[in-house]
This record gives structure tokens, C-alpha cells and sequence, in this order.
């Protein structure tokens, strides 16, 4: 591809340019550097980041496509144009489906601030050169990922490519010695967001096998482990039960076990942890097929008596739902519930304890990645209203680098629920809104509430302990 240096001078508004130049490192091998321009322009001068691609890391939908491009720029506050910067694999390299985490850098990553300064100059913006030159923040992208293994790949109708993972990851280990430990995962994660882990669980290696200093994460054999949520922001969105302890107690107290309705399924480790850690009986909706039979397949989701998964558009069915609420001494035949017939006798014949919505955004050129656009419509807040328990609550996970949309997310939920409370997850990514129908007191040192003693010891109880009212 041939590019004329003028291309740069000036910033465009989401345009995204792909082009290889020769390592300077290495006389054979070839980089590849894509440059992208923010959706949103600067109110004052431009600012310009560089990143190093992870080496065996350059097929990762994070650093190889446009959306994972786009979301690395969101993360960096303020950045104007990203610049990535890494390896081009050479022409007959397969997409590596297996990682493993260089033990020491190349020498194109020890010495990467000084070889690429002159490229980064040549690519950024005239004006950001007025001044004489500039200093350009080199941005690191670090995690705990130590190993992967891609177990498998599909195609879902509504939401795409999507890739099912397992993950060496490093976590904290002994406190007291300051050691990492080593932790085993079994993740999913979609294209279009290809930042963010849809969908993780816990893996082990069954206890017969061998020690898990010996385990190579392409030859294990793994069992999941349902009674932990490894994700935080699914802990926080189980925390805000606490707001309504001591209503769920009641009812279990009188023998009804307490309902929730999961508008988003991905893998279902929240439905599953739901019925079987706390007691539940969950309803998820999910509008993609591929997804319901990936998380039947390879995170455990089995549909029972206390488990049902319904096919279909997840706000339809919430506002159907509420109609049929609504107008309950109407009886409706299978076909006025458009595809969701097969719930419980074509009917939902009760109200919810719960509404959880775990859906992210099909368009995150906003800042927005959860939730999608439409929670911030009246009508559809009325509708997870009209679904609850005169004491229900609605949770919703939240990550959205957009203030605007936040203000307008908060104001219509303080408009149409009685209070509204705030989690805060604590990675700097998602946070957790919680409305309740009715005023809520809740202590979070209850010793004498038996549901709120047995959540404790299934999540964190700081989770308990952040949450907010707005």
C-alpha cells in the first residue's frame, strides 16, 4: 500500500489505516502499523499514543481489527490517534491458536521507544508539531494473561464471531509472601467487543491429574467450577440483593423460592450460580441460538426445573412480559407471544424478585459498550418495572465512557423507579446500577437474615459494603 505522508497532517474522525513498514530490528520481517482516529474531535490540541502489540499476540481481535483498535483508544482518556505498532506474521503463518507468554523481549520491544519516535512523528497530525516536538506517550497494555488455547470457534446470528478460550491467568496469591498464583479459566468472547470477556469461569484440574505446576494448558483436561463468579462485575450484580435481604428472606421463610429474570445469558454462569449458590429460580433470555447451545456446551448451562432459557430478543420479551402482567385476566394464545410459547405453559404466570440485564451495546462508537441504547427509553424502564415484585429491583451492569449517556441513564431510572443505587466493581471498566419498585432499608450487619448471611459467603462482602444511593 502506498500512502502519501500528507494523509496524516490532519485528524479524520474515525478513520482507521492499515500499512506495513520494514523492522528496523530485523532486515526480514515486516511491522504492521494501524492508525486510528477518534470518533470524537479534540476541544483543544490533538494528543497522539503509541502502543506495542504484545508479541504472539498480533491475531488477537484486540490488537488486529478496528473495534479492538477503537476500544483501546476509548480506554486512554484524552487520546486523539492511536498508533499500533507489532509484528506483521509472515505470508503462510497461521492464526496461532495457541499463546504463550514470552519468557524475555525481542529487541524490537527493548528498544521500541527510540527506533519508532521518528515513525510516530512522521504519522502525527501538523499541529501537534507547532511547538517544536513533542513528547508522545508510549501506552502499555498489560494483563494477567499468561497461556490461552482457542477450544472453539463459531458464527452467532446476531452477535457474530466468537471464540471460546482457555486461560492461564496470573492472580494474587499469599498475601503475606507476595507471590502470584496460578489460576486456570475458561472464557468467551465476541468480535465485535473483542476487549471485553463475555463470559468467564473457573476451570480445575480434576484432583487424580497431575500437579498443576506440571499442567500445559493445551493438554489439560479442565472441570468447570459453577459456584464461584470469577467476573467482578457479576458479583457486584448478585451484591445488589442485599438491598432487598430481608424480602427474599420472607419469602423463602414462607416457602417460595425467589425469582429472577436474566435479560442476556452469554455462557450463563449467572443463572447457573443463581439457582444453585442462592436458591433461585432464573428465566434467561438470549436472542442468539449459537450462544445458548456454546454455553450448554462448554460452560455448563444445563435447563432444568429451577433454569429456563428462552430464544429471543431479550427487551421483546420483558415488554411482552409486562403486558401480559398488565393484562392478566387476558389469556393469551401461543402465537401472541411471538416465539416464546414455550416458557412456562406459553405464559410467565408470576412477577420477578429480580430483573438482572447483562447486554452490551451492538455499536460502541459512543464510548457506550453496556448497555444498549434503548435503557434510556422511558417505555422500556416502565416495562422491567411492570415485571417486578411490588419490593423488586432492577440490575444493570454498566461501562460507558460517555458522560451524556450516563446522565440520561441515571435521570430516567430516577423517574420511573423509587430509588437508585450505585456499585461500584472496582476495575475501572464497569459499574452496577440498582432501582428499586418501593423504599428499601437494608442493614448490610443483619446477622439474624439467613439470606444475607448465606450472600456473604458466596461473594465479597465489600461489594456489599460499596453500594450507594444516588
Amino acid at each position: 500500500m502506498t500512502l502519501d505522508a500528507a494523509t496524516f497532517e490532519s485528524l479524520s474522525p474515525s478513520r482507521f489505516i492499515c500499512f506495513t513498514v520494514p523492522d528496523p530490528t530485523c532486515s526480514d520481517s515486516l511491522l504492521r502499523v494501524a492508525v486510528l482516529d477518534s470518533p470524537v474531535q479534540p476541544t483543544g490540541s490533538p494528543q497522539v499514543g503509541a502502543m506495542l502489540v504484545p508479541e504472539g499476540r498480533e491475531t488477537d481481535w484486540i490488537f488486529s481489527t478496528k473495534l479492538g483498535h477503537l476500544q483501546l483508544l476509548f480506554s486512554s482518556p484524552g487520546i486523539s490517534r492511536l498508533i499500533l505498532i507489532g509484528n506483521q506474521l509472515k505470508e503462510g503463518d497461521s492464526s496461532p491458536h495457541i499463546y504463550h507468554r514470552p519468557l524475555k523481549f525481542s529487541l524490537h520491544q527493548q528498544g521500541f521507544e527510540v527506533w519508532s519516535k521518528p515513525l510516530l512523528l512522521a504519522l502525527s497530525p501538523r499541529s501537534l508539531l507547532k511547538n517544536g516536538i513533542p513528547e508522545i506517550p508510549i501506552l502499555s497494555y498489560v494483563d494477567n494473561l499468561v497461556s490461552s488455547v482457542v477450544i472453539h470457534e463459531c458464527v452467532g446470528h446476531h452477535v457474530g464471531e466468537m471464540l471460546v478460550e482457555d486461560v492461564e491467568i496470573e492472580s494474587e496469591g499469599d498475601e503475606h509472601h507476595g507471590c502470584l498464583k496460578r489460576e486456570f479459566r475458561r472464557r468467551l468472547r465476541f468480535k465485535r467487543m473483542p476487549n471485553l470477556i463475555q463470559t468467564e469461569v473457573r476451570i480445575v484440574v480434576p484432583e487424580t491429574d497431575h500437579s498443576l505446576m506440571s499442567v500445559c494448558i493445551e493438554d489439560a483436561k479442565f472441570m468447570l467450577d459453577l459456584r464461584v463468579l470469577v467476573h467482578p462485575y457479576l458479583a457486584s450484580m448478585v451484591a445488589s440483593l442485599s438491598v432487598i435481604s430481608e424480602y427474599i428472606e420472607g419469602r423463602i421463610q414462607n416457602e417460595f423460592r425467589p425469582k429472577a429474570l436474566c435479560l442476556g445469558v452469554g455462557g450463563g454462569a449467572l443463572l447457573t450460580f443463581l439457582a444453585i449458590q442462592l436458591g433461585f429460580e432464573v428465566i434467561g433470555v438470549d436472542s442468539d441460538a449459537e450462544i445458548l447451545r456454546v454455553a450448554r456446551n462448554y460452560f455448563g448451562l444445563e435447563g432444568n426445573e429451577f433454569i429456563h432459557v428462552v430464544n429471543g430478543d431479550a427487551i421483546k420479551f420483558m415488554k411482552k412480559v409486562s403486558y401480559q402482567g398488565k393484562h392478566s385476566e387476558r389469556s393469551f394464545a401461543d402465537s401472541e407471544l411471538n416465539g416464546f410459547s414455550h416458557m412456562v405453559d406459553g405464559k410467565v404466570k408470576h412477577k420477578f424478585d429480580v430483573v438482572m440485564v447483562d447486554l452490551d451495546s451492538s455499536d460502541i462508537r459512543n464510548g457506550t459498550s453496556s448497555p444498549p441504547f434503548e435503557f434510556v427509553r422511558k417505555q422500556v424502564l416502565i416495562a422491567a418495572k411492570l415485571v417486578l415484585s411490588e419490593s423488586g429491583i432492577i440490575a444493570i451492569n454498566v461501562i460507558t465512557q460517555s458522560k451524556s449517556f450516563y446522565d440520561r441513564l441515571v435521570k430516567h431510572f430516577q423517574e420511573v423507579f423509587c430509588e437508585l443505587y450505585k456499585i461500584d466493581v472496582g476495575n475501572d471498566e464497569n459499574f452496577v446500577l440498582v432501582a428499586t419498585v418501593s423504599p428499601q432499608v437494608f442493614t448490610v450487619g443483619d446477622c439474624s437474615n439467613s439470606f444475607l448471611m448465606r450472600l456473604k459467603l458466596v461473594i465479597p462482602e465489600a461489594y456489599i459494603s460499596s453500594i450507594r444511593k444516588l
